[in-house]
């Protein structure tokens, strides 16, 4: 027989695991590179939501160049998130970091 008591802690954890999810979906950290130019925006699992390049990063810049300042934002951003993620337990993680 299952203990009723072990049942409702499971279901307790369950939602807590569901809120927790939502948080970190809704959760975001930002970082950019270039002075700038790139932005990239993730969410609180690190996943990429957006990316903004300013079209003055493709002035007078090489592929290689670009490619470099896009990887540096994103990580950066994932970084934040991480950081963000650990200082704050995933509690109250509606405000932006960046």
């Amino acid at each position: 027989m299952v203990d009723p008591i072990i049942v409702q802690l499971n279901k307790g954890m369950r939602s807590d695991l569901i809120r927790l999810e939502a948080e970190l979906d809704r959760a975001t950290a930002e970082a950019t590179a270039g002075g700038g130019m790139v932005r990239a925006r993730v969410n609180g699992h690190g996943v990429l939501r957006a990316l903004e390049i300013d079209p003055a990063a493709f002035e007078g810049r090489d592929a290689a160049l670009l490619a470099d300042l896009v990887m540096s934002a994103i990580t950066e951003a994932q970084r934040r998130a991480e950081v963000m993620v650990r200082d704050t337990g995933a509690a109250g993680l509606d405000a932006p970091a960046g």
